[in-house]
């Protein structure tokens, strides 16, 4: 089983959204910054990654640490890697997932 990089790429508020069905004063994810980075190994979310997003990505994490690839069919240039964001409608965000062929042992 291989190590799993997990980068925070973008962080997005749909405004419109959070405006008819959001709290007031809601915004920007707070828990996570563009840039931040995790390692999985594979089967455990790192510490400080959202569990709501953990919920989101972690079949494919745990698929790219096995050697699992291409999951987006055609949609990445490299086959070892997914984008893939939280489930939040109002502030996703958005991370990148790369196999690291480092051993999680």
């Amino acid at each position: 089983m291989k190590k799993v990089r997990i980068t925070v790429i973008k962080r997005t508020f749909n405004e419109d959204v959070s405006e008819n069905y959001g709290v007031k004063g809601l915004s920007l994810c707070e828990l996570h910054q563009e840039g931040q980075v995790f390692v999985s190994n594979g089967w455990e979310k790192p510490e400080g990654l959202c569990e709501s997003a953990w919920q989101c990505m972690s079949s494919f994490v745990f698929a790219l640490s096995h050697g699992g690839r291409d999951f987006l069919k055609d949609w990445m240039k490299d086959k070892n890697t997914a984008v893939i964001s939280c489930n939040d409608g109002c502030r996703p965000v958005v991370f990148l997932l790369e196999g690291t062929g480092e051993d999680s042992f």
